[in-house]
């Protein structure tokens, strides 16, 4: 990584300095509850607010950014800042620090079984195997795409480097446009602003206010057809699965390379059973 600094580099980084003492979690025998606020341990709330920024802002930040965002002191947020990276999970250059993929050891096993995925996989297996191509579920994560299921077909895949844990940038893929339809027009607009699209074919549309009206467009439909903007020969259509207050928590796509799915296959034949798929799980959810 050059210039980043990892846990194997930064055995003296200091801890943080816990500012509650940790007392008897006694629970109640009579309601099966953990008493008041004397029994919470403020500091990891404090630190679970370090991390939600980096999802809600932008994935690389500065310490004053950091501090000024979670609402707290540069001190408090170094320290922070330095535990996490000293454990693996935060890294820096000196200057900005991100999240590392180590965070996925923490998060995978539950959103690879929650109960959202267990109702979603049986789905996606079949709409797979009906349409003989592999299906993908993400989350959003930040201004990034954040891969937890994989449903390959049983005798065709797609090679694009894409596994459970992998992330790709949103704005490109069809997934991550419908993610990005969910959010509100500040926090998308919060999305665009700190990213600089690159085109990885020439296909690839990076003017932002282009990628607002498709975002937008998403949001209205229901769906996001992506053709080659991520890599050449690649398709892929993708719909949103929605919380049972109808916010969108995920998304899930079923995608082709150009050499077996026409792009007017993608939208005529694929997108009708993709949408069907996506209202059965929606339903079970809201059920």
């Amino acid at each position: 990584m050059g210039a980043i600094q990892t846990s194997a580099r930064r055995k003296a980084a200091p801890l943080v300095e816990l500012d509650d003492a940790v007392v008897d979690l006694a629970v109640d025998p009579t309601n099966g509850k953990a008493g008041g606020d004397r029994e919470i341990v403020h500091s990891v709330l404090k630190a679970f607010d370090v991390l939600r920024v980096f999802s809600r802002h932008k994935s690389r930040m500065t310490l004053s950014e950091v501090a000024e965002y979670a609402g707290m002191s540069r001190a408090s947020a170094r320290r922070f800042l330095l535990t996490f990276t000293q454990a693996g999970y935060m890294e820096t250059d000196g200057k900005r620090f991100q999240l590392t993929p180590k965070l996925l050891e923490l998060t995978h096993s539950v959103m690879s079984s929650a109960s959202l995925w267990e109702t979603a996989r049986p789905i996606m297996a079949e709409l797979s195997e009906k349409l003989g191509e592999s299906c993908f579920g993400a989350v959003l994560d930040g201004t990034e795409v954040l891969y937890v299921v994989h449903i390959g077909h049983s005798t065709r895949f797609v090679n694009v480097g894409i596994r459970v844990g992998s992330r790709l940038p949103a704005y490109c893929t069809s997934i991550g446009r419908v993610l990005l339809s969910g959010l509100t027009d500040e926090a998308l607009e919060q999305v665009l602003s700190s990213i600089k699209p690159i085109a990885y074919t020439p296909k690839t549309v990076t003017a932002k206010g282009k990628l607002r009206d498709l975002i937008r467009d998403a949001r209205r439909v229901g769906w996001s057809i992506v053709d080659e903007e991520l890599e050449v020969g690649l398709r892929s259509v993708s719909a949103p699965i929605r919380s049972r207050s109808g916010e969108i928590v995920a998304a899930f796509n079923i995608c082709g390379p150009s050499v077996r799915v026409t792009a007017e296959e993608m939208r005529s034949r694929f997108l009708p059973e993709l949408l069907e798929a996506t209202d059965r799980i929606n339903r079970m959810i809201r059920d």
